[in-house]
């Protein structure tokens, strides 16, 4: 690798400061937020008529001129320059996108950031749409009554909530835990952000819901943040742009499964989103998507706000959806495949550069360099799974085995021997 030279570190250290001021015009989520009035009127309508959503005009001009300046001073091999030209060409992406709010060209750029469920991944076979299949087969089968014998049926009130979550954010941020206040106006049971998480004051919960908002929005999307304000030379590591978006929310939903905080309810519902926008994709509309939905046990809010995720910003006649919530199985594919090939390299120095600050995978080198020239401080905020890498490393040494297993044969010899099984305490 190209040394890194005080005049690459110059340069690149003020795009980085740079693409921080431009990305704070870019705000994706806010822009393709729905006035709450939309889901009153299409269940008052019976839900047999078209959404109509209307959406701020956002104009990219600006945007696009000060990354066309940004990456004119950005050439060159050396892995930090490609980075932040990388991360340029995300934002460029995402105010293009935001530009062509309702309209096919949307779905383009959404493709570009977030992908769609039929791309295949590094092997050039897998892809996210498999994936999605593969857990929708796999957990529908399931009851929670056949995985639960008591305790998670445990459920308490919003303010309970906010107590126990605020209780262990403290153990964690040294001072600077995000603030937790109660909401009664919100679309969603709880809306978290790096410095606020709002709950909705009406809501119902669980321990494990403690657990999941601790492990996926707090010690991952908070910890990053924050960790990636420190980065004084590269404030760019401290924004939640597009470009971070989908190893952000692997690294969440991988979070999740390793401190046992994943319930197949939740994961199912993270692949019927995959299997939505590809209903979508292939044409179909909101109304026929939100059926889909509601056919998977969902409530008809719960229905209307996973339909909604497909749709905002994108067509409501089919086509050209948002393709965000496909992430967060890709992300977790290749969050995984990464810890497990740089733990098998014995590289596990590597994973904990994931939490300096909001990246992507590809970055990693980039970021690297950096950290080794002492440009980059370590992270301070870490989950506890990462600050003791014992279970994890030990988990990802027998996971990386398992890829030159032959399953078929395993899975043909159980299959035979279970086939004649009874079911036994009354489960299936």
């Amino acid at each position: 690798m190209t040394a890194l030279s005080p005049k690459i570190y110059e340069q690149a250290s003020a795009a980085a400061k740079l693409l921080k001021r431009a990305e704070r015009k870019i705000r994706v989520l806010r822009t393709l937020n729905w006035d709450p009035e939309i889901e009153r009127q299409f269940f008052k309508d019976g839900s047999k008529v078209l959404p109509v959503p209307t959406y701020p005009k956002f104009d990219g001009e600006e945007v696009r001129a000060a990354l066309a300046d940004i990456k004119s001073v950005l050439a060159g091999e050396h892995p930090v320059l490609q980075w932040l030209n990388r991360t340029a060409n995300k934002l460029e992406h995402a105010a293009n996108m935001l530009d062509a709010v309702g309209t096919p060209d949307f779905y383009s750029h959404s493709k570009q950031l977030y992908g769609t469920p039929t791309d295949t991944m590094l092997d050039r076979k897998t892809r996210n749409i498999d994936l999605a299949k593969h857990l929708d087969g796999t957990l529908s089968g399931l009851s929670l009554e056949q995985l639960v014998l008591g305790g998670e049926d445990e459920h308490f009130g919003a303010e309970e909530f906010s107590e126990r979550l605020s209780d262990k954010l403290v153990r964690f941020f040294d001072g600077n835990a995000p603030t937790v206040e109660l909401s009664p106006d919100l679309s969603a049971k709880v809306l978290a952000g790096s410095r606020r998480i709002r709950v909705r004051s009406d809501a119902r919960f669980t321990p494990l819901d403690v657990r999941q908002l601790l492990h996926h929005e707090a010690l991952v999307h908070a910890a990053t943040a924050m960790n990636g304000r420190t980065q004084a030379d590269f404030p760019i590591l401290g924004a939640a742009h597009a470009g971070t978006t989908e190893i952000q929310e692997g690294l969440a939903v991988f979070a999740e499964l390793i401190t046992g905080s994943m319930d197949p309810v939740r994961f199912h519902r993270l692949v019927d989103r995959v299997i939505a926008i590809q209903m979508s994709v292939d044409g179909a509309d909101f109304i026929e998507v939100f059926r889909y939905f509601k056919s998977c046990a969902n409530t008809n809010s719960q229905a209307f706000a996973d339909t909604r995720r497909v749709f905002r910003g994108g067509v409501i006649t089919g086509g050209a959806p948002f393709t965000k919530d496909g992430v967060y199985l890709n992300g977790l594919l290749r969050v995984h495949n990464f810890m497990r090939t740089a733990t098998k390299l014995g590289r596990a120095d590597l994973l904990r550069l994931l939490f300096v600050g909001k990246l992507d995978i590809e970055d990693v080198p980039a970021i690297a360099s950096l950290a080794a020239a002492g440009k980059i401080n370590p992270a301070k905020i870490l989950p506890p799974w990462v600050s003791d890498m014992r279970f994890l490393v030990s988990y990802l040494a027998y996971s990386s085995f398992l890829n030159q297993v032959k399953l078929p044969g395993f899975q043909a010899y159980y299959q035979d021997m279970l086939s004649d099984v009874p079911d036994i305490w009354g489960f299936n």
